[in-house]
């Protein structure tokens, strides 16, 4: 055979043809006889083998790449139960050839005849199988519904053209006719209940669909014909049914001969075969059909059967029957022209809604947005490329899938807002916009903007919704990057303190009573000036860095963390509502206590141990405006809750009463620290008038020798009388220390004690002066020569005077404080650790400080006799004292039975109320003379103690 032969003859001419010629060689032998019955139903036995090889085979091998036709896809599942029906009709014929007198009838049902049925039954389901089946009951009512027409149509047809008359002939009851029409009655309900599935096979399947329905139809057609030759008297012989039995196996051993056919590409459609059922095409493997509804077939026949009765009807002896037949077949036949009509409006819509898409897909496939489609569910039916270039998507990935599955949780309740406003159908049609997250293949969140609108199908219905997408990440990082810049600490990486500022109002602004706590932690490191001052701003820059990522770390995820400025840090904390929200805060503040104490801080060679102060403030724990009517209360109290600047306040001070209580520790905040601060604030301003108008004063109180009794010092008191109203001294000696008047204050306490002791020496009083000082009295520069000169000044010798400082200040800058005081015992002052026993002094460390006087903190003495554990430390102390060689003061001493315990201890001096109250230098004068007059000139004063 040449190459053009070739070319011009189609591949599968060949077996077609040999196909043509096996139906011509039967057909021919049928007629002329040969061989009988038997030569008839083995060469259909043979058809039937044949075609049921060619079906199985072609069902297994691959089709070059075709997804439709390949293993295990839509249609190779028909092709295999046409196979099916194939073998099943081979069994019934091999089985029919071996039966002497073998016919088919219901009467006498015989394994063969179950073959039969199993064959058309297999042939139907070979129709069916690549078809996408409804889900919604009413397609099916309606399925059934003109099935039911088509088959009783067909029915009353063949009743009155053929069966009517035999039954009258033959004179068998009806129950027995009816099982003689039984195999035709089954064949008209499957060809009628077939038509929907084979109308709507998938394009380039059709000619696959029509020829399996026209073996099915031919079958059927050769039943109704054996039934009625039989019914007829008719023998095997007469029978030419056989002839389509053979025709219907000669279109089954074609199909995968003849193949899918190549019918051009299909326009574009509202939704695509493939993206309305995504997940079937992919089991599948290929592109599925629909089921449509017969269309005019049930009404044409109906109508048919109704003209073919009052054509009947006219030639009988019926009187006005048959005008109501022909009524009613001029209104069927109005009827059909009316739905032709309908049937080509629709069609012309169709092709202009075909063109519209066909625009509408160029439009979308052209710009870089993605453009969605979906459903009311908001399920995605249509993406374009844009869609799948930007989020990374597979077509199968994103068609069929609802949105809520990629877009952003915390956007999706705005999302859903919008679709039911653009689906409401009392708002206004047009487009609405709306940002969201929205998730790519590779699980990435991309911020984008949708503009939302209605999108009206081919019936016009806003059905669908059309939404148009732009990807915002190159903007959004340009923002995320400047506003990093803006709210971001560059050594840190923390948010800053606009940034915590801003999302304290933000928080507060959404947060209602009863949605959950709401609090900041402040947190401030002890020492860290002394880091700087001594190993550099660098070594400092590393350890701010290093306690932010010990915050950062300690914190819940959607907590914040910023740097407040310095070496302080603020967290905002919000926790969901429940009974235990406070507890909740204190144990995280804790948690961040230990994360930045426990562990030494490296910086370069060097371990660095730091502790720090945190401070706890919860919203709505603000101070209710005095005066503020009960009417707006409420409000008072809503607008307080909600202000961030009272918050942020209150957390500081939380965190600087922390740090005033010795630091390492957590406080929270209450309602009076405010009111203290406001207060410290007035008194702060109030010193500075007080010194200038010398309202201050100063009261002595004694010190005894407790086996004696004897007075050995005076202790300087600072008092302030406002007018006729004394100032606590706790009230007004750390705003004094604060605003810096404690030092230009201490120095008029110590000019004027010294000039007081140095005038009561001279009288004969051999008595001692103690004098208190703070850290920052002694930091302050030439301070050791301030000293010098009011000893100097006044008189008084160095060894009478006693400098009183509390253990943290020879503890926590040990280096430049234990220095100056040094310096002044040098020259003969003496020094004494007041308040001792309250944690920072230990007693290992006490002989390597340079104290003369170890002062017993009254807490200790006020559990003497009723606490073992504090008696027990005392005595402890008293001991140690004595073996350091150190000079122990008891303090505190309110009760005969304390002082009977210091005694019977060996504590060598005591002070306290049972002792002498504080008093002015005049009463400490009068007390002097009096008792100086009273005994030997010795210079010693004793006081009258209990025992």
């Amino acid at each position: 055979m040449s190459g053009d032969y070739a070319r011009r003859v189609p591949p599968r001419a060949l077996p077609v043809a040999m196909a043509a010629v096996v139906g011509v060689l039967y057909a021919t032998g049928s007629l002329l006889g040969w061989g009988g019955s038997t030569f008839i139903t083995w060469a259909e036995a043979g058809a039937a083998g044949a075609a049921a090889v060619s079906l199985l085979l072609s069902a297994r091998r691959p089709s070059g790449g075709r997804p439709d036709t390949a293993p295990g896809g839509v249609w190779t599942a028909s092709w295999r139960w046409y196979g099916i029906a194939a073998a099943s009709w081979f069994a019934g014929a091999v089985g029919a050839a071996l039966i002497d007198g073998y016919r088919r009838s219901a009467l006498s049902l015989s394994v063969p005849d179950l073959f039969y049925l199993l064959a058309l039954v297999a042939l139907v389901i070979g129709l069916v199988a690549p078809i996408r089946l409804p889900r919604d009951a009413g397609t099916w009512l309606r399925y059934a519904a003109d099935t039911y027409v088509c088959a009783c149509a067909l029915f009353v047809l063949g009743w009155v053209a053929l069966f009517g008359a035999l039954y009258h002939r033959t004179g068998e009851s009806p129950p027995e006719f009816l099982l003689e029409l039984l195999y035709p009655l089954i064949g008209i309900v499957f060809v009628c209940g077939a038509l929907p599935f084979v109308l709507g096979a998938a394009r380039g399947h059709r000619r696959l669909a029509w020829m399996g329905y026209g073996a099915l139809t031919a079958i059927a057609a050769a039943d109704i014909v054996t039934t009625f030759v039989r019914l007829d008297g008719g023998g095997p012989a007469d029978d030419p049914s056989d002839i389509l039995r053979l025709a219907g196996l000669l279109l089954l051993l074609l199909v995968p001969w003849t193949g899918p056919a190549a019918e051009p590409a299909p326009p574009v459609d509202d939704i695509p075969d493939d993206v309305a059922e995504p997940n079937a095409v992919a089991r599948t493997g290929g592109k599925q059909g629909r089921m449509l509804g017969p269309g005019i077939a049930p009404a044409a026949i109906a109508a048919a059967a109704a003209m073919f009765i009052a054509g009947h009807s006219l030639t009988g002896h019926n009187g006005l029957e048959p005008g109501i037949s022909i009524v009613a077949g001029t209104a069927a036949l109005v009827l059909i022209a009316r739905l032709a009509g309908l049937l080509r409006e629709n069609d012309a819509l169709r092709r202009a809604v075909e063109t519209g898409e066909e625009h509408f897909r160029a439009l979308s496939e052209s710009i870089n947005d993605a453009v969605l489609i979906c459903d009311v569910d908001a399920t995605v039916q249509y993406a374009s490329a844009g869609a799948l270039r930007t989020y990374h998507y597979e077509p199968d990935e994103l068609l069929g899938r609802p949105l809520h599955e990629i877009v952003h949780p915390e956007d999706l309740p705005r999302v859903e807002d919008v679709f039911r406003e653009v689906l409401d159908e009392e708002s206004v049609d047009e487009a609405l916009r709306v940002s969201c997250r929205v998730r790519a293949a590779d699980g990435t969140w991309l911020p984008t903007e949708s503009t939302i609108s209605r999108y009206s199908g081919s019936d016009g219905a806003p059905t669908r919704l059309l939404v148009t997408t732009r990807d915002l990440s190159e903007q959004a990082a340009l923002q995320r990057q400047v506003a990093h810049l803006t709210f971001h600490d560059g050594l840190t990486g923390l948010p800053n303190r606009s940034y915590f500022e801003e999302r304290t109002r933000e928080v507060l602004s959404g947060h209602e009573p009863s949605g959950g706590e709401v609090a900041v932690v402040f947190v401030d490191l002890d020492g860290f000036t002394a880091v700087n001052d001594s190993d550099g701003h660098a070594a400092g820059d590393q350890v701010l860095a290093q306690a932010a990522r010990r915050l950062r770390a300690t914190v819940h995820a959607d907590d914040t963390v910023a740097r407040w400025g310095g070496d302080e840090f603020a967290v905002l904390v919000q926790l969901p509502p429940d009974d235990g929200e406070t507890r909740a805060t204190v144990e995280l503040a804790g948690r961040l206590l230990r994360a930045l104490s426990v562990d030494p801080y490296q910086v370069g060679n060097k371990h660095i141990v730091l502790t720090a102060s945190v401070g706890i403030a919860f919203a709505g724990d603000e101070e209710q405006p005095a005066g503020a009517a009960a009417g707006n209360a409420a409000e008072a109290g809503r607008r307080l809750r909600r202000t961030a600047a009272d918050l942020l306040r209150n957390g500081d001070l939380a965190m600087a009463r922390a740090k005033e209580a010795g630091g390492g520790r957590v406080e929270v905040y209450a309602p009076h620290m405010h009111a203290d601060v406001v207060r410290r604030l007035e008194l702060g301003s109030d010193l500075q008038q007080a010194l200038a108008e010398e309202e201050f004063a100063i009261e002595f109180q004694p010190m005894v020798d407790l086996a004696t009794s004897r007075v050995t010092g005076v202790e300087a008191l600072l008092r302030w009388w406002r007018g006729s109203e004394a100032v606590p001294p706790e009230e007004f000696i750390g705003p004094a220390e604060e605003s810096g008047l404690m030092i230009p204050l201490g120095d008029w306490v110590l000019r004027e004690a010294c000039r007081e002791v140095a005038r009561w020496r001279g009288d004969a009083w051999d008595v001692g002066l103690s004098v208190n000082f703070t850290a920052r009295q002694i930091a302050a520069p030439r301070f050791v020569e301030s000293v010098a000169a009011a000893l100097e000044e006044t008189g008084l010798p160095p060894q009478a005077l006693t400098l009183e400082v509390r253990e943290e200040v020879l503890v926590e800058d040990a280096g430049q404080n234990v220095e100056r005081l040094s310096e002044l015992r040098n020259l003969g002052v003496r020094l004494a650790i007041d308040d001792f026993g309250t944690g920072y002094a230990s007693l290992a460390y006490l002989g390597q400080l340079p104290v003369d006087v170890i002062k017993i903190d009254p807490s200790f003495v006020a559990g003497l006799g009723s606490d073992e554990t504090r008696t027990l430390l005392t005595r402890t102390i008293v001991r140690l004292g004595s073996d350091l060689g150190l000079t122990v003061v008891a303090e505190g001493i309110e009760r005969p039975e304390q002082l009977e315990a210091l005694r019977e201890m060996g504590c060598p001096r005591g002070q306290g109320f049972l002792v002498a109250r504080p008093m002015a230098a005049g009463r400490v004068e009068s007390l002097v003379r009096t008792n100086l007059e009273g005994h030997a000139p010795s210079g010693d004063v004793a006081l009258p103690l209990p025992g």
